[in-house]
């Protein structure tokens, strides 16, 4: 994925022509186009690369359909990486259309799916993502929807896993909790349009810094890691850059090879080579029903005069989040969801943290049954999803959450996010 690449069709209907395939690490002045939505799009066989063990190879451009059969007839390869979304893709797709991935997954192919966008902001790629991690939480949000909706216009399904590639950087405390905010927000968004979430990077970069931070509640988890650490060895082992103990239920890939020319069945191409042992079985069914609201989330949040806007702190959830004094009278900032059917949902809370902020802070419910109150400090465990309990909640569109300034407690109550998930 990191240097320019080139391959050679060696059929008798192409013999002499060279096909040059611009890196991801090249730049270009103008990105290349987004894949072309289907009317209809074909559904690829499965979740893909779905559950796989055995040798893949990346390249910028998808291969054309001769090269594909050459190399499935001839090759030790049966994944392929595919470029389908992001800022950052260099090489035009002319290739990369629903009946391409219908056709690859029909001759077994497994397909590793790759948005190559945003990257980190102390790095060199560019576009960056801001180094607020709030924003950038929001950015990794953004770039989970456009990846999946280009993998739903290819029909690669609920079920696959999609990998953000951000290339190598110089880490540091602060562009590392950019980065793992960032990767948190297209975790998080990924599983509610019902996918999977990857991350493709260096090992001494992307890789060492979310294996450094695998136990940190302030971010939420990878479901897969891709490696690339050109060792040569054919395995999934990332050496001093992740423990063995991370990521270790069949969640890795390892790019062990680069910039590396074969011929298979006539056809030359210059590849990445890769290792996967994935399975989709480390997570339960993604399809699950969820909806976040933030206070920045249009036509869903409302709240008093008396509510003032900040963006103080770096752990809050997207730009900025609503504070207020507690005062002895009702003045609640409410979040409106539409409940697709009565039920069971639990509702997560997110707020930043502070010592001045109000240790006895009053979220309402608004159940099935009338107003619960759930009391929460908001003095520590900021920075993450908090859940304050599984609640009945009717069906149909109105204020399910609400954040109330009635609290014994000091300090301002504070209406950041909250997440409502079907159990």
């Amino acid at each position: 994925m990191r240097r320019t690449t080139t391959w050679l069709m060696g059929l008798a209907t192409t013999a002499g022509l060279t096909i040059a395939l611009g890196s991801a690490a090249v730049a270009e002045s103008a990105p290349a186009p987004q894949p072309q939505a289907q009317s209809v799009a074909v559904s690829a066989v499965g979740p893909q690369p779905g559950t796989f063990v055995g040798k893949g190879f990346d390249t910028c451009t998808a291969p054309s359909q001769s090269a594909m059969d050459a190399w499935r007839a001839s090759s030790p390869y049966r994944a392929v990486g595919i470029y389908i979304s992001g800022a950052s893709r260099t090489c035009a797709q002319p290739n990369l259309t629903a009946t391409w991935v219908t056709n690859q997954t029909a001759n077994g192919w497994r397909l590793i799916p790759i948005e190559l966008g945003y990257q980190a902001p102390c790095g060199t790629r560019a576009p960056k993502m801001s180094a607020d991690p709030g924003t950038a939480r929001s950015q990794g949000r953004t770039a989970a929807d456009s990846a999946a909706n280009a993998a739903r216009a290819l029909g690669i399904g609920a079920g696959s896993t999609i990998y953000n590639d951000i290339e190598h950087y110089p880490t540091t405390a602060a562009c590392r909790a950019a980065v793992l905010s960032f990767l948190s927000g297209w975790v998080e968004q990924l599983h509610t349009r019902g996918y999977l979430a990857g991350m493709y990077s260096s090992g001494s970069s992307g890789i060492r810094d979310v294996c450094q931070e695998y136990h940190n509640p302030s971010y939420t988890r990878l479901d897969q890691i891709w490696i690339a650490w050109w060792n040569g060895v054919a395995d999934t082992d990332a050496g001093a850059y992740c423990s063995d103990a991370y990521y270790a239920n069949h969640q890795r890939l390892h790019q062990y090879a680069g910039d590396v020319t074969e011929t298979w069945g006539g056809v030359t191409m210059k590849i990445d080579r890769n290792y996967l042992d994935v399975s989709t079985s480390q997570q339960p069914p993604p399809q699950q029903w969820s909806t976040t609201i933030d206070n920045t989330t249009s036509g869903r949040f409302t709240a008093s005069a008396n509510w003032s806007t900040s963006s103080y702190s770096g752990s809050r959830y997207g730009t900025d989040y609503r504070y207020a004094n507690p005062t002895s009278a009702s003045d609640v900032a409410w979040y409106r969801a539409n409940i697709p059917a009565t039920g069971s949902y639990e509702i997560s809370v997110w707020y930043p943290a502070d010592p001045g902020y109000n240790s006895q802070t009053p979220y309402l419910v608004a159940t099935a049954s009338g107003n619960q109150s759930v009391t929460v400090d908001q003095r520590v465990n900021g920075g993450r999803w908090v859940s304050i309990g599984v609640f009945t909640l009717a069906a149909g569109d109105a204020n399910k959450v609400g954040v109330s300034r009635w609290t014994s407690g000091s300090g301002y109550v504070v209406a950041d996010a909250v997440r409502i998930t079907r159990a």
